[in-house]
């Protein structure tokens, strides 16, 4: 078996090795630059946005349901439009990114996430659940090209330090998460005093986060785009190495993915960690009220879930700079395993607990690995389209498994999900153990 490293795309991209280098990917040691921890922080901010988002609409959406329709049958259509939404708008907002850089793909997601808050709560005050539904998917789709912010972070860095960035910015998830429900604690008060619905409150209030993150994006200078490109020149004296053989098809792009053993290994993984994840956070609810657990007990566990999500990023990203990505993706699949033969194989509130958060780290394992390893087999001018066919493959297993879910446990129990989870892990487990990473970040294309 040969082990050049080969590139799916046109181009060669600095990020890519042909041969070993002194240290971890050449120059591990370099200090990170004023102007990218400047960028950094910018964009780690606006993740934590981002995050309030991602918390606010399964929080909200079934409330609204519920109010609106006087039923809780489609208490769940929130979170399955959210998903949807994501999978409609990854792939063109990567495009987007990649023509007209990653700036203009956030600015989108943000004005849509801008314009889909502001119909939601219209919708809301004229009573209208068909107008909700339009606003979430403006919303959804908002969301969704907002993830191309792993990849701005990403582009900034050197590939030794790849694993690190990422971890800054999707820490901002964290923050966002916990900041959510403070944005919604105000709405109430704001609603009581003025006499108006809490639940469309929110949504008019959405604007004082959104605004101030688009103002943040302006202010990162150059597009991260930019940055990848040319990144010996905002890191002096950082050389990429050469290398020794062609790209494996004269263009790149979906059919020549397909092909690429090391970047369909990462699409698997993050199919799996996501499925498993989001199948196991619907479950854990249930799970836990099937044992008589309250309200406020069932609360604190989904927080932890969330803390497992994104509170360890930074350390593992640099974990995954250190140990490599295959082993990252290997050890996250196996916590992730781990979590999910607990939360419904037990009745104890503190083992179901446990699971949950362990599925979340062993998702946020395979979330940094899989960014960093697409940004180092996709060529700059490529990878948001990459990232944003991964986040498709990704979303179609986050509503296909939850949805499978219910009438699975209804069928054979809650320790059937288990059984699920361990099947659709397995899949991936068994390509990562063929995938030949002959240094951190660095691939056989087998």
């Amino acid at each position: 078996m040969s082990t050049t490293i080969e590139k799916p795309g046109a181009q060669p991209a600095p990020s890519i090795r042909a041969a070993s280098t002194p240290g971890r990917h050449g120059q591990p040691h370099m200090r990170i630059p004023p102007l990218i921890r400047r960028n950094t922080i910018l964009l780690a901010l606006t993740q934590a946005f981002v995050g309030m988002g991602n918390q606010t609409t399964p929080t909200l959406a079934p409330l609204i349901a519920v109010q609106m329709l006087g039923s809780a049958t489609l208490a769940g259509v929130g979170t399955s439009i959210l998903s949807l939404s994501r999978l409609l708008v990854a792939y063109p907002v990567g495009w987007l990114t990649d023509r007209f850089g990653r700036k203009a793909g956030l600015m989108l997601g943000l004005v849509l996430s801008l314009l889909g808050a502001l119909v939601i709560g219209m919708a809301m005050l004229q009573n209208s659940f068909a107008l909700v539904v339009v606003g979430l998917v403006i919303f959804g789709m908002g969301v969704g090209a907002g993830q191309q912010l792993r990849l701005a972070a990403a582009d900034m860095f050197l590939p030794a330090r790849r694993g690190e960035g990422l971890g800054y910015v999707l820490t901002g998830s964290l923050v966002g998460a916990i900041a959510a429900p403070m944005l919604i604690y105000g709405s109430e008060l704001l609603g009581q005093r003025t006499g108006t619905d809490r639940l469309s409150t929110v949504w008019f209030l959405m604007p004082l986060v959104i605004v101030p993150s688009m103002i943040l994006v302006l202010f990162v200078r150059p597009d991260p785009k930019t940055i990848a490109q040319n990144l010996s020149h905002y890191y002096p004296g950082y050389v990429a190495p050469a290398i020794t053989k062609a790209a494996a098809a004269s263009s790149g792009g979906f059919r020549t993915w397909l092909h690429h053993f090391p970047l369909m290994t990462g699409f698997a993984c993050s199919f799996a960690a996501q499925g498993v994840m989001t199948m196991m956070m619907a479950m854990t609810s249930l799970a836990l009220d099937h044992h008589g657990y309250s309200l406020s007990l069932i609360s604190m566990s989904v927080s932890l879930h969330v803390v497992g999500m994104f509170g360890f990023s930074i350390p593992l990203g640099r974990l995954s700079d250190r140990l490599g990505r295959r082993n990252m993706m290997l050890g996250g699949s196996a916590i992730t395993a781990l979590g999910s033969i607990l939360v419904p194989t037990s009745p104890e509130y503190i083992v179901i607990t446990t699971g949950t958060f362990l599925v979340g780290l062993g998702w946020s394992c395979v979330n940094v690995a899989s960014s960093a390893l697409i940004t180092e087999v996709v060529a700059p001018a490529e990878r948001g389209r990459a990232i944003g066919l991964s986040d498709t493959i990704s979303s179609s297993a986050s509503i296909v498994l939850p949805l499978a879910g219910g009438p699975l446990v209804e069928w054979a129990g809650l320790p059937a999900l288990a059984v699920v989870a361990l099947a659709v892990l397995a899949v991936p487990v068994i390509m990562l153990s063929r995938l030949r990473e002959t240094s951190p970040g660095e691939y056989a294309n087998a």
